[in-house]
């Protein structure tokens, strides 16, 4: 059997693999993976996690069988997939019939393939008929989506090939770690430098990608927005501003200009906490060059304003003329391997595949004829992510849920979990048993990477097929399969009531994905993300390095956008007229400290797939709260000591890592774990007003002894009440 050319199942990156089948006899994973050199974006080279993945295809690591809760025991135990499927199928139509169709509730994932994310928003609103479908996608790119949308009219992760980073002159990267969180990339910002160009990047901890900077920059956590103003002030105040691009290409500068100007370089010091020469100097590093970019990524996106932060990023591009031009502008680093795509085609609360409004009329109407179904019978727009999740066990009483794990990625986690726990019906499709899973009625079997053929679309907007390379386990099916076979019940459940199922569900939710694909390109035709032009043959053509969409019927694809004009009605880009403010809280005598939440390398996201392998537990064994030494000192800890972070939503335990490279205002915690050391339990849920993104990055907490009479030396910084541990054991009934 020859290797199989795929893409990697974790981050945006998307990098290109081989999946070679273990020689016979070795036990363990079925593939290996090889390099692949000859495509583009990570010439072979992979992070850990990339080459670690097929241990999760291994014998005893994945679920492979549904597993229903059992009435008598209350736990989850096998079952087949016609009973499973069955009370999928009944809880969601109970919940629908007997408190309105919007009690039902769907959540997806910016795993999903487009295929997936495609037929999940499709059988949302054709066969539920809710409008209460969102995705985690809303707690990663969201802020920045909605910065691009209204800065440029149009939503594209990167507007240019990663490649162009390696050629510009400057790169500014906010809130970003690429060297922990998409490693590979690391060698662009490798050869910006080598090329004769510089990195600024901002950030309140010195990362592993911050020491590899000519010029790092800490503001203190939530004052990205200040940062920003302040820079463009001094790019006005010296003179720096590029008014022939600005008269030609833009509007709406004279407000946002006078909004900068009222950040003046001494007053953004004392918000940020950055010296007003560093302030100078990063201002001529990004404007001595004849090109530059900025990159932002969760850190100043996952605020309660990170829709207007990242704008007065993009304001620095547009007031300097680093827009719409070659080698220059303004990108978002997304971060999940299909957040992009997944947030094109639907899964989104207010979306129509192609990048459609669910609102516009005209979008309604393309969208349900391809459909097959009455523009009227689609949902209006419903809740966002958070919004949904907190409704749950209230306003909605059900919820089908693939490929997420809220009770560890959402904020405020405690509370999540125990809305899940309300719920009158909860079923989760996944590969492994989550701690989300633990929690449902029902838990669907499905398919990973290596055993189903898909597209995703990377960071760049680089539409990629993914291949499959080995048959699931039996019992094991596709969530295309898991679609069909619940629409055919609900059908069935419909025609039991004297009600009318509005399409014919065999044919309305194929399983086969390049069938969907085809459907896709028909929804998404002229449409922002318009993949017309892209077919599988194309895809598989050559090195297999994708298509950048948009790409018509015909086209070749669009690598760069806005060289000629943006995609606003008259070709101007916008700016924003935006003024800093606080966060959605601030500090106080109980909770006099700045908690921010990150990744690190050898872990991914919620963790669910990651902490079952070996080799990735044992270089990311636990969760940890890093903190300055005077920090550590003013509170009487030491390395390796286990510390509690409170916050007003809960508590938090891990053990204390000192380093010299975060503010000593500052605590951090990576997210990826479940239990005593869940970060997101103390994250805030404050919500930025256009995005919906909720704010992880930035709460006020304290630090104390994790031991509830003090042991050890610890001395408390503040004091207060909070909601409680949100560490309830998941296993057993809800």
């Amino acid at each position: 059997m020859s290797d199989t050319a795929t893409h990697c199942p974790y981050c945006a990156l998307q990098c290109g693999m081989n999946l070679r089948p273990a020689p016979s006899g070795t036990t363990g994973a079925p593939l290996t993976v090889v390099p692949r050199p000859e495509f583009p974006v990570n010439r072979g080279a992979l992070c850990g996690k990339g080459r670690a993945a097929p241990a999760l295809l291994a014998a005893g690591v994945r679920l492979t069988a549904p597993l229903v809760r059992s009435a008598v025991t209350g736990r989850l135990e096998e079952a087949g997939w016609e009973e499973a499927l069955g009370a999928v199928a009944a809880g969601l139509a109970r919940a629908g019939r007997e408190h309105g169709r919007d009690a039902v509730g769907v959540f997806g994932g910016g795993g999903l393939t487009n295929e997936k994310a495609y037929a999940l928003g499709k059988f949302a609103r054709v066969a539920l008929r809710t409008s209460q479908i969102d995705y985690n996608g809303r707690f990663c790119m969201s802020s920045a989506a909605a910065a691009h949308q209204r800065a440029f009219g149009l939503d594209r992760g990167l507007p240019f090939p990663l490649a162009d980073v390696a050629r510009t002159g400057c790169v500014v990267l906010v809130g970003a770690n690429p060297a922990e969180t998409m490693p590979p990339a690391l060698r662009y910002l490798t050869e910006l430098r080598e090329n004769g160009g510089t990195l600024i990047v901002v950030d309140p901890r010195r990362t592993r990608t911050a020491e590899r900077a000519d010029l790092h920059l800490a503001p203190r956590p939530g004052t990205d927005l200040a940062l920003a103003l302040g820079l463009l002030h001094l790019v006005v105040a010296e003179g720096r501003t590029d008014e022939e691009f600005i008269a030609a290409r833009t509007t709406g500068w004279p407000e946002a200009r006078a909004a900068a100007m009222a950040h003046w370089p001494e007053l953004v010091e004392r918000i940020t906490g950055v010296p007003v020469p560093a302030l100078r100097e990063a201002v001529r590093l990004f404007c001595a060059p004849e090109s530059a970019m900025v990159l932002t990524a969760r850190g100043p996106e996952q605020q309660s304003k990170g829709t207007d932060t990242v704008g007065a990023w993009i304001n620095l591009c547009l007031a300097t003329g680093r827009a719409g031009r070659p080698r220059s502008g303004y990108g978002c680093l997304t971060g999940q391997g299909n957040g992009q795509g997944g947030r094109e085609h639907g899964q989104k609360a207010d979306q129509l595949p192609g990048y459609r409004k669910l609102a516009d009329p005209a979008a309604r109407a393309h969208v349900a004829g391809v459909w097959g179904v009455d523009p009227e019978l689609l949902p209006g727009p419903g809740r966002s992510a958070y919004e949904l999740l907190d409704a749950l066990g209230g306003e909605v009483r059900a919820l089908l849920l693939m490929g997420s794990n809220p009770v560890v990625s959402a904020p405020r986690a405690a509370h999540v979990e125990g809305r899940l726990r309300s719920l009158d019906f909860l079923a989760v499709a996944d590969v492994v048993l989550s701690e989300t899973a633990a929690l449902a009625d029902v838990v669907l079997p499905v398919t990973q990477w290596a055993e189903e053929t898909g597209t995703t679309t990377s960071l760049e907007g680089r539409v990629l097929l993914r291949r499959r390379a080995l048959d699931p386990p039996p019992g094991v099916r596709s969530d295309l399969e898991v679609l069909r076979g619940l629409a055919v019940r609900l059908a069935r459940e419909e025609a039991a009531v004297g009600a009318v199922f509005p399409v014919d569900p065999e044919k309305a939710f194929p399983a086969d994905p390049e069938e969907v694909f085809e459907e896709l390109r028909r929804a998404s035709a002229g449409g922002p993300a318009d993949y017309a032009g892209i077919d599988y043959g194309r895809l598989a053509e050559g090195a297999g390095e994708g298509v950048f969409w948009p790409c018509p019927e015909g086209s070749a694809g669009t690598p760069r956008l806005f060289l000629d004009r943006f995609a606003t009605e008259d070709g101007r880009a916008r700016f924003a007229p935006v003024s800093h403010r606080e966060a959605g809280e601030r500090t106080d005598a109980a909770f006099p400290l700045l908690l921010t939440t990150g990744r690190v390398v050898a872990q991914y996201q919620s963790g669910a797939q990651t902490r079952r392998v070996a080799e990735l537990n044992a270089a990311a064994p636990g969760p940890f709260v890093e903190l300055h030494p005077r920090l550590a000192e003013r509170l009487g800890v030491r390395e390796g000591q286990r510390l509690a972070v409170v916050s007003r939503r809960g508590r938090a335990v891990a053990p204390a890592r000192l380093s010299e490279g975060i503010r000593a205002d500052t605590v951090f915690m990576p997210f990826h774990w479940p239990g005593e050391g869940r970060a997101n339990t103390l994250t805030n849920p404050a919500l930025d007003p256009v995005s919906r993104m909720p704010e992880f990055k930035v709460c006020a907490v304290r630090v104390e002894a994790a031991d509830a009479d003090g042991p050890g030396g610890v001395r408390r910084e503040g004091s207060g009440g909070a909601e409680g541990s949100g560490v309830p054991p998941v296993e057993g009934p809800r």
